[in-house]
């Protein structure tokens, strides 16, 4: 999963639809001024060599003696003067469409940056109707979301490339920003301040589903963790009680805090460890039994359970659906 790239030159939703325009043209601007400016010089040594070191010395007096130099600078400013300018309207234009969210929003979430992972909290118009999650984001197609971004504890930075810019997440302070997707898929965000050792492996994901899907997805966030359906289970739930219950919440057991990850529905989601490793019973093991090894100084200490111990915390949390 660490592999999966940030796209920003495609674009899936409103926000990034008007700013995908802006950023090719630079692009191309940019691209465009690189070329001229090298076969200027290409063509100006070639030119100076072929005249020796003596007439080289020679042709910028002339130059400077007859203006001929201040009149080709005088040009280049001229023609530079016309993309800069449109350049600066069309970004100031931009802004203004993208800075506040929509007049019609039908959603609004939390999103925490944590070193070094993001808490989501989904809200509704009871208290029943609220749930957390992390490093996965589900949002309907076609709803304009507002995504009220803190910082935790240091400053972080919240960017899905293909559908909204960057947004800091600062401690003490509420930003806002807004996602819209435009068709159903999974699109990769990245925490883009640095924010100390494991900042590259600080990732998420928006995943964009139909209204339906995603209106399953959410009722089936709200159920509490199923019991455990076999003594191994069992004696791993009481594990995972005893070894994770002081950071992590699973909802219908005495595991109740908040430091970490929610993990009652952990096995919905996608991936783990912040979307570096893939969710499945490989990963998940090695990530409880030894996360400093994928995470180096991450706040997640190593395990060191037993072998059955370790099997049994696993088929325990693979009940987290």
């Amino acid at each position: 999963m660490s592999a999966a790239p940030l796209n920003f030159l495609t674009s899936a939703g409103k926000r990034a639809d008007i700013t995908l325009p802006l950023t090719w043209f630079v692009l191309a601007v940019s691209i465009i001024v690189c070329l001229i400016i090298a076969v200027l010089l290409w063509m100006a040594v070639k030119r100076r060599r072929a005249t020796g070191g003596a007439a080289e010395t020679a042709g910028i007096a002339v130059e400077r003696n007859s203006g001929a130099g201040l009149r080709w600078i005088t040009i280049a400013l001229a023609l530079s003067a016309v993309p800069l300018l449109v350049t600066l309207v069309w970004t100031m234009a931009a802004l203004a469409h993208v800075a506040g969210p929509p007049r019609r929003t039908e959603m609004t979430i939390d999103v925490t940056g944590h070193q070094w992972w993001w808490e989501v909290e989904y809200h509704g118009p009871n208290p029943s109707d609220m749930f957390a999650t992390a490093n996965e984001i589900h949002i309907p197609v076609g709803v304009p979301v507002v995504v009220r971004l803190h910082g935790g504890d240091v400053i972080h930075s919240f960017w899905v490339p293909q559908l909204a810019g960057k947004t800091d997440a600062i401690p003490g302070q509420q930003n806002i920003a807004w996602l819209e997707a435009k068709r159903p898929g999974v699109f990769r965000g990245q925490c883009t301040e640095y924010c100390g050792a494991e900042h590259a492996k600080m990732g998420f994901e928006v995943v964009a589903q139909p209204a339906a899907d995603f209106e399953r997805w959410r009722l089936a966030q709200l159920q509490t963790a199923p019991p455990p359906g076999n003594p191994q289970q069992a004696y791993g739930m009481q594990l995972t009680t005893f070894r994770c219950g002081l950071c992590h919440a699973i909802r219908g057991t005495d595991a109740g805090s908040h430091y970490g990850p929610d993990l009652t529905h952990l096995m919905s989601r996608r991936t783990i460890a912040a979307a570096m490793l893939p969710n499945n019973p490989g990963a998940l093991s090695g990530w409880v039994q030894n996360p400093q090894s994928v995470k180096p100084d991450a706040l997640m200490p190593d395990q060191h359970l037993s072998g059955p111990e370790l099997e049994a915390v696993t088929a325990y949390l693979e009940t987290l659906k």
